[in-house]
């Protein structure tokens, strides 16, 4: 099979956010997972874990969502600033129904991202908030002066303001963030964002407007219907930068979503043809946006994506713990395929979630940590970050699956950065056919190249106190007269670099 590369056709920017992550107060994604006190026994640095920091700090993070999901709805950031014994306890009603202390609040965020040397994504209260506490909020966070909020940060130990990068304004309001329908939904949206001030004009705030579950395609037609309408201006671009939306893929629909270790090769395919149904997604929804914004103004963050199944034996159902398998890393390789190929609508993607929740990077239990074998795929394709999208084509396919599910057996992107190095990811969804590549490129003869390949049983996981199973290997590479030669084996993720 060959795989034509043309790198004088560059199709579109790949922002680095589009490799980004979401964190939110549920189980234990922020405590224990990330944040364990300045006085736990773990080795941590003002109170975030050093082994988690350091690992995620690998994968280069570009940008980290928090508070929610569903809990930005129902958090009041007041009750997480101050001295932390006095800090408002509240019960999380989200997940788990356990307290939240708040320890971990706006100033332990910041410090998170700055440890981490990411981009900010802070999602803002419609649900059960107001346009005054949303307000206010951004004052406190980024305004350099004297005001109520500015004076409050300070008196809380922080003298400069942080830089807000990203805003959402309120999360899945068509279900967990207040059951609105898409109309008044956006009828809020137009109001609160108003109040959310950029007081610096050289930070400004990127603001993202909530939108829809999965193919709900109505709630993106009304809600940019409403909000293109008059008096806004045509140059404001609706009053927003950036329009969300959710997806999930897992085993099975519904309250029993199937095991994340214990699944068979039906549900795979089922599972597998989930995720490539993102690609239908992006160019549905995109489809609405160039109705409105045919210059590609707003950007399509899918900020909560990944495999959903159901949580691991014996754990909290409302803490959404789950194992991380093969399957998961060919999901997610395939996944950001998708996203390379639409970079230019789609500008964000925050995978669910970062640490010991859903599709995890890592998992932690007690002092051990582990990396998945999706934070090896977020490695592999770390060299995709800021890069540009080249034109590439295979000359063909075999399609694999099921008497259900149908699907091409090699999904691929390419991309070129700044210094010319070309990257080529491939995922290869057969499990039991392999398929030698031969990369031709249009223009360039490769001086040397050096491949990674993440390969096992499709059931696979790593364990706690056993030796992973799952991790990057060296792939074979051979240079060609034109470009590089490589096998491609069945259930696999393989990245190539060619310089």
């Amino acid at each position: 099979m060959k795989l034509y590369i043309n790198e004088k056709n560059r199709k579109g920017h790949i922002e680095p956010e589009i490799y980004g992550h979401f964190s939110e107060h549920l189980g234990r994604c922020i405590y224990e997972g990330i944040y364990v006190g300045e006085d736990s026994p773990i080795p941590n640095k003002n109170g975030m874990r050093t082994d988690v920091v350091e690992a995620l700090k690998e994968i280069k993070v570009p940008v980290l969502r928090w508070p929610g999901g569903c809990f930005a709805d129902e958090y009041h950031w007041m009750d997480g600033v101050g001295p932390k014994e006095s800090r408002k306890k509240m019960i999380n009603t989200h997940w788990g129904g356990v307290t939240e202390d708040n320890s971990f609040g706006t100033h332990e965020y910041f410090e998170l991202c700055d440890q981490l040397g990411c981009k900010t994504y802070v999602n803002g209260n419609v649900g059960s908030g107001s346009v005054r506490e949303m307000s206010e909020w951004v004052e406190y966070m980024t305004l350099d002066g004297v005001s109520p909020m500015a004076d409050l940060r300070k008196k809380n130990g922080r003298e400069k303001p942080w830089r807000v990068d990203y805003f959402g304004v309120g999360n899945e309001n068509w279900g967990c963030g207040g059951n609105m329908t898409p109309a008044y939904y956006a009828d809020l949206y137009r109001r609160y964002q108003t109040y959310v001030r950029t007081y610096d004009s050289n930070a400004p705030i990127f603001r993202i407007c909530g939108g829809a579950n999965a193919d709900d395609y109505k709630w993106t037609e009304v809600v940019l219907r409403e909000c293109f309408a008059e008096p806004a201006p045509k140059e404001v671009h609706g009053m927003m930068d950036g329009l969300s939306v959710h997806y999930y893929c897992g085993a099975e629909k519904g309250p029993h979503k199937g095991s994340a270790t214990d699944f068979s090769e039906d549900e795979y395919w089922y599972t597998m043809n989930r995720a490539l149904g993102m690609d239908e997604l992006i160019y549905r929804h995109g489809a609405i946006m160039d109705q409105y914004d045919p210059d590609k103004k707003i950007g399509m963050m899918v900020d909560e994506w990944g495999c959903w199944h159901d949580v691991e034996p014996g754990t909290n159902p409302g803490f959404l713990f789950q194992q991380s398998t093969m399957r998961d890393a060919l999901v997610a390789g395939a996944t950001f395929n998708i996203f390379n190929r639409h970079c230019d609508r789609v500008k964000m993607g925050c995978i669910a979630q970062i640490v010991n929740v859903l599709q995890s990077v890592i998992l932690t239990d007690g002092p051990e940590m582990i990396l998945t074998p999706t934070y090896h795929v977020f490695h592999m394709y770390r060299f995709h970050q800021g890069a540009e999208l080249l034109e590439s084509c295979l000359s063909e396919t075999k399609k694999v699956g099921n008497d259900k599910y149908q699907m091409d057996n090699i999904q691929q992107s390419v991309s070129q950065d700044k210094d010319g190095v070309i990257t080529i990811t491939l995922v290869n969804t057969s499990l039991d056919g392999e398929e030698t590549i031969e990369a031709v490129l249009m223009e360039e003869t490769p001086k040397k190249a050096e491949g990674f390949i993440l390969h096992g049983g499709l059931n696979d996981y790593n364990e706690f106190g056993k030796e992973p199973v799952l991790y990057e290997k060296p792939l074979d590479v051979q240079l060609t007269q034109r470009g590089v030669k490589f096998v491609v084996p069945a259930c696999s993720v393989v990245t190539v670099r060619v310089y």
